[in-house]
């Protein structure tokens, strides 16, 4: 293990937000190191992470030489795993080795996501009533183009607030009512026990077809509940994801710049 670490790696941590990062992303290699401005993606996750108020570290987690090369050089802690098929088996095995009372999976294609979301999921989770076995943030979906994405995953809900089902198509099929849209964010929350049901788990039908891993808690029956939080960010799953990601990072840094705290 490579590290910069933020407390010792043996003291308990109450809650620790986890950074899963591969290099071998289908859609675009390489992509935790993509520059968004003049550092890499993965730096801006770490940094939403950082500006958390409810966390007691922060790690990325990859299996990957440049990877764990390049967070070392930005002072970033970082733990060396296993292969893994999905972020979630990855935080599984971090959980494993680093004490806490539970873990935040922050997906590492979110370089905007809110640090207030982090915080909810993160207190979302002592709350969580039994039979849930994680939490999951999601917002809502307005943007037509967003709705077709298969790279966009979209949620529905059961009545009492826990996923009903994911998918990368458009659901539900507005056959009668016009239905109200709803995308599942990269930002998962868990104990160290459900991480570890999750890790003894085999991926279901549903989670092979559609790739979305909270879909094995789902076909085995356990619950997961979501949680809606403010995200107006952009989730970096393409190159040309990266080009809308560097307008919007160009636009935040233009209305800090002739805000309130830059005038005279």
């Amino acid at each position: 293990m490579t590290a910069t670490p933020t407390a010792h790696p043996h003291a308990a941590r109450r809650h620790i937000a986890i950074i899963p990062c591969r290099w071998g992303a289908s859609r675009f290699p390489g992509k935790p190191l993509a520059q968004l401005g003049d550092k890499p993606l993965l730096w801006h996750v770490h940094q939403r992470c950082m500006e958390a108020k409810r966390l007691d570290g922060v790690l990325v987690a990859t299996d990957d030489a440049r990877i764990e090369a390049a967070c070392h050089q930005l002072g970033i802690e970082c733990m060396r795993t296993r292969v893994h098929l999905t972020g979630t088996d990855r935080v599984a095995e971090c959980a494993e080795r680093v004490p806490a009372d539970a873990y935040i999976n922050v997906q590492g294609d979110e370089p905007f996501i809110a640090p207030a979301a982090i915080d909810a999921v993160s207190d979302a989770l002592d709350h969580l009533e039994s039979g849930a076995l994680a939490v999951n943030a999601y917002t809502e979906l307005h943007d037509a183009g967003a709705l077709l994405d298969h790279n966009v995953v979209k949620v529905v809900l059961k009545t009492d607030g826990n996923a009903l089902m994911y998918s990368r198509q458009p659901i539900p099929y507005p056959r009668g009512d016009r239905p109200t849209y709803l995308r599942q964010l990269g930002l998962y929350g868990f104990t160290g026990a459900a991480l570890r049901q999750f890790d003894q788990l085999p991926p279901g039908p549903l989670e092979r077809a559609e790739g979305v891993e909270m879909l094995r808690f789902i076909e085995h029956g356990h619950d997961v509940r979501m949680l809606p939080v403010t995200d107006e960010g952009v989730a970096v799953d393409t190159p040309k994801d990266l080009v809308r990601a560097f307008r919007l990072l160009g636009a935040q840094r233009d209305r800090r710049a002739t805000g309130p705290a830059a005038c005279p």
